[in-house]
């Protein structure tokens, strides 16, 4: 099993501090599972597959508990800030580990930008006279501060904010269950017949089933957080393990076991539940007759966008350092703080984007809206390739761990058939955006990126093995 020796060896070799508790990363691994696009974008996911909705999100749940379980093999025998990214690295080769760490990067720094434009038009709604672009600027600055100060800093309010969404989603799954077993005593709604009423369990045909199940995979990214911040911890591998074990429960609770709720007590057809920014909680919420449920909403939307951005902000941090390291990045973004034990350079970095596009919101010349939406299209299909990626390594990576005596706390199940079964269906995946109409711009733009990204990771790869041989030959 693991030891603490292993977080004092990558402490030491890395600079970074370990002083992540186990309290903050049970809830770094809960708050990866549960993001804005739970509460606010299962609604058109439901809308467009009906109640067949839960069979998307079941598939994508299915997905992901096998996607980190392979990452907890890998992570547990080899803790590392660059997560997935270095086991690239090791076991594909260097320009893998450049391509996915960067892309990674990528996708993180404009989500966090995304986020804070959620949260300045929340802030703006409940305090009208003060622009959205104040607010957005605001939030953007204050939560960048936290990942400055230290590790711990960072795990805090991770924990807090992971903590409010949590209650307010066992809350919700409480009155639910009432509601469904029609014990509820206010409202409209009780029982399960929209399950089934309404056009029937598929209304919409199988095809929009398969549609949502794409576009449900990206609500799950995050979850791979914690084999990241767990290398700042104590006992990285030990922590691994049970945020591994517990990502099955976590799924069936609070995306299949309100999911189930909603699509139960809440028509498919509703002209609200697919309404942008509306949200499938909120809609379910009003038609309980729970008071102010707009406001409630909103206030925990407010709360798991604040949780995203400075997880956004700490990962592609913690990535572009790791990067940084293996010589992939510029080598004075690998400076870590001697007293913080925070590499500030890397931090500074990562939230560049963030705070120019807060900047710009304040010139309507610049239309950062617009801009905002095209870069949000380059990071399209990021997740699917993240696992992919995950999928070849732990492949590679199981065979080289085995041949070297560790130990491995935590294996894949079946090794290697629901290995390969994931990279089929990933695979498959990728092919059928192709053919639909909304997704084929996601595809071009992440693809094009990636292409140039690999090129680069081959250059790099081929210019770091001209330096070894040169470097050979002067001995």
């Amino acid at each position: 099993m693991s030891s603490p020796d292993i977080a004092s060896e990558a402490g030491q070799e890395t600079g970074l501090k370990t002083t992540l508790q186990a309290r903050h990363l049970t809830m770094i691994s809960i708050a990866g599972a549960i993001g804005g696009a739970l509460f606010v974008g299962s609604g058109s996911v439901i809308h467009s597959a009906g109640p067949a909705a839960i069979l998307a999100y079941l598939a994508g749940g299915i997905l992901v508990v096998l996607i980190m379980r392979m990452l907890g093999e890998m992570a547990t025998s080899s803790p590392d800030t660059g997560s997935f990214s270095t086991y690239a690295d090791k076991s594909i080769g260097r320009w893998a580990g450049f391509t996915i760490g960067w892309l990674y990067w990528w996708f993180w720094v404009i989500l966090m930008a995304w986020e804070a434009f959620v949260a300045g038009n929340i802030l703006s709604y409940w305090m009208p006279l003060i622009p959205a672009e104040i607010f957005t600027l605001a939030v953007t600055l204050a939560l960048v501060i936290i990942n400055f100060i230290n590790v711990r800093s960072y795990g805090e309010f991770e924990f807090w904010f992971a903590l409010i969404k949590v209650v307010a989603i066992v809350i919700f799954i409480f009155i639910g269950t009432l509601a469904l077993f029609s014990l509820w005593p206010m409202g409209e709604v009780s029982g399960a017949s929209n399950l089934t009423g309404n056009g029937g369990f598929m209304p919409n045909g199988f095809e929009n089933v398969l549609v949502a199940m794409l576009g449900v995979m990206f609500a799950f990214m995050g979850t791979e957080i914690v084999t990241i911040a767990a290398s700042e911890s104590e006992n990285p591998a030990g922590q691994i393990v049970k945020a591994t074990n517990s990502v099955v429960w976590r799924i069936c609770l609070f995306y299949i076991g309100s999911i189930f709720l909603i699509v139960c007590l809440v028509p498919w057809n509703d002209p609200f539940i697919g309404q942008s920014g509306y949200g499938s909680y909120r809609r379910t919420l009003e038609l309980l007759g729970v008071p102010y449920a707009e406001h409630l909403m909103n206030f925990v939307v407010l709360t798991s966008v604040s949780s995203c951005f400075i997880s956004a902000h700490y990962t592609s941090s913690r990535m572009l350092f790791s990067l940084a390291r293996r010589g992939d990045a510029l080598p004075f973004i690998g400076y870590v703080h001697k007293k913080s034990g925070v590499p500030v350079a890397a931090i500074a970095a990562s939230c560049s984007i963030a705070v120019a596009l807060a900047i710009f919101n304040f010139f309507e010349a610049l239309r950062p809206r617009d801009m905002l939406d095209i870069l949000m299209n380059t990071t399209g299909v990021i997740a699917l390739l993240v696992y992919l990626v995950i999928c070849f390594s732990q492949l590679r990576m199981r065979r080289q761990i085995e041949a070297s005596g560790k130990p491995m706390p935590l294996r894949m199940w079946f090794f290697p058939w629901l290995t390969w079964l994931a990279i089929i269906f990933i695979v498959g995946a990728l092919i059928g955006m192709l053919f639909v109409p909304g997704y084929r711009v996601l595809v071009s733009s992440t693809a094009i990126a990636a292409i140039v990204l690999v090129m680069m990771g081959v250059g790099s790869q081929f210019l770091a093995k001209r330096r070894e041989r040169l470097a050979t030959q002067t001995q």
